[in-house]
């Protein structure tokens, strides 16, 4: 992270906001549990929720390198969120239901599914601030 004018920092990579942290670390916790599903989940849910919470991240990453312009930076945001349509699942979102999913199959406790889910309530909401207020995250 570096000073950027008056009392303003910006972050050099998308690995330094604790958005994306969050996310990563998240999506790893979800890689390790479902390393404990059913074998017969292997090419449904265990492979929707490893693919809904990485692509949390690599979305994230992408909207990070198009800070440069608005309309391609919210855009890319909003694949993480999608916030356009309400028939768009957003990649966060849909984790969430697979979360659930998991938790109801008893693949996950209700503990461990409640912990995740709260977190990626966090990161949804950390990227609509984003989406809200892109001007703040734009590249000069």
């Amino acid at each position: 992270m570096k000073e950027k004018g008056i009392g303003k920092k910006y972050f050099t990579t998308h690995e330094d906001l604790a958005i994306y942290q969050m996310a990563f670390k998240s999506a790893m916790q979800i890689f390790e549990h479902s390393k404990k599903f059913p074998v017969e989940e292997k090419y449904s849910l265990t492979d929707q929720i490893r693919r809904s919470s990485r692509s949390v991240c690599a979305n994230f990453a992408e909207a990070w390198r198009k800070r440069r312009y608005k309309a391609a930076f919210v855009a890319k945001l909003s694949d993480c969120v999608s916030v356009a349509s309400p028939q768009e699942i957003s990649e966060a979102a849909e984790t969430q239901v697979w979360l659930k999913f998991a938790v109801k199959c008893r693949y996950l406790t209700v503990e461990k599914g409640r912990k995740l889910y709260g977190i990626y309530n966090q990161i949804l909401s950390g990227l609509v601030k984003m989406i809200n207020r892109p001007d703040d995250w734009l590249l000069e």
